[in-house]
């Protein structure tokens, strides 16, 4: 079997390259490409020319569009890489007869309530980042292509920056921070997304009929102080020699810190149906966390 995979350097990609390994031959592509390829969502005719030259079985797009306050300065250029680059996958995925994987995000929602969505559940995004990744699951769904489409949320990995890592920043040059606490949701950890990704292809290229779309994060939920409060207690058991200045974690509203675009308060997804359709247990956000934390402190 042969899996092509784009966004191999980002966080999820990066993991992906572990997770799907046993499966097949990896392609794998950034948007610069290799060679004669193409891995690049704004490049339509050239993305189209190297799938029909791999001719994969899967397609797994970790690839897009994720500067969320810059999606608002350039709606057109998130479009291309969030819907109309991930048109051209489905398309030829659809002529190939290939599965195509594709990651969404919680914000498709309003963010309004306090209740988990449900995949069913009304969507209305409030940004052009969630526009155009809604706007993506929609052409994969009117491709008529196999697919998969995961929708994750405050996604993070050892590998690069993060909102851990940025608090740990912080908390050695500051004695208070200010830190959001009316946005809820799961951290969830790329590699855990990549490990179910890896298991849900295998029993959908059994059982066709399991493809489709399926809320995946973390299980339980936090708001962002409360992530940051967690974060800096367990860098104290872990790292007690760690210089940590900082003596007092302020929770504060979103309108604290105005940005271009709107973000929303509920971001809970509710993981009930890849539970059971796919025989999964998603582990408590706190366990992928503290398994990061040990990897980088």
């Amino acid at each position: 079997m042969k899996l092509l995979v784009l966004g191999k350097d980002g966080q999820v990609g990066w993991e992906l390259q572990r997770s799907l390994a046993p499966l097949g031959e990896l392609v794998v592509l950034d948007r610069e490409g290799d060679g004669s390829l193409c891995g690049d969502l704004a490049c339509p005719d050239e993305l189209a020319q190297t799938v029909r030259a791999l001719r994969p079985d899967v397609i797994v797009n970790a690839a897009a569009h994720t500067a969320v306050d810059k999606a608002e300065s350039e709606p057109q250029y998130a479009r291309q890489l969030n819907a109309l680059g991930v048109q051209v996958l489905a398309r030829e995925a659809a002529s190939l007869g290939a599965l195509l994987v594709h990651y969404s995000t919680d914000y498709v929602f309003d963010g309004s309530g306090s209740t988990a969505r449900t995949e069913a559940d009304a969507t209305g995004p409030l940004s052009v980042y969630g526009a155009t990744k809604l706007e993506g699951e929609q052409l994969i769904q009117a491709s008529g292509c196999r697919h998969l489409i995961f929708r994750t949320s405050w996604v993070y990995a050892a590998r690069g920056g993060n909102f851990a890592k940025t608090m740990l920043r912080l908390a050695q040059e500051r004695e208070t921070l200010s830190v959001i606490d009316d946005q809820w949701g799961a951290p969830t950890g790329a590699d855990l997304i990549a490990d179910v990704t890896a298991h849900v292809i295998r029993q959908v290229l059994r059982q066709p009929q399991d493809a489709g779309l399926y809320h995946l994060v973390a299980g339980g939920e936090t708001t962002w102080h409360a992530y940051a409060s967690h974060v800096i207690g367990m860098a104290r058991q872990l790292a007690p020699d760690r210089s940590l200045q900082v003596r007092q974690i302020q929770p504060v509203p979103t309108s604290a810190f105005p940005t271009p675009a709107r973000r929303p308060h509920n971001s809970r997804l509710d993981t009930g149906r890849l539970q059971q359709v796919f025989g999964l247990r998603l582990p408590h956000w706190q366990a992928g966390v503290d398994r990061m934390l040990r990897e980088i402190l």
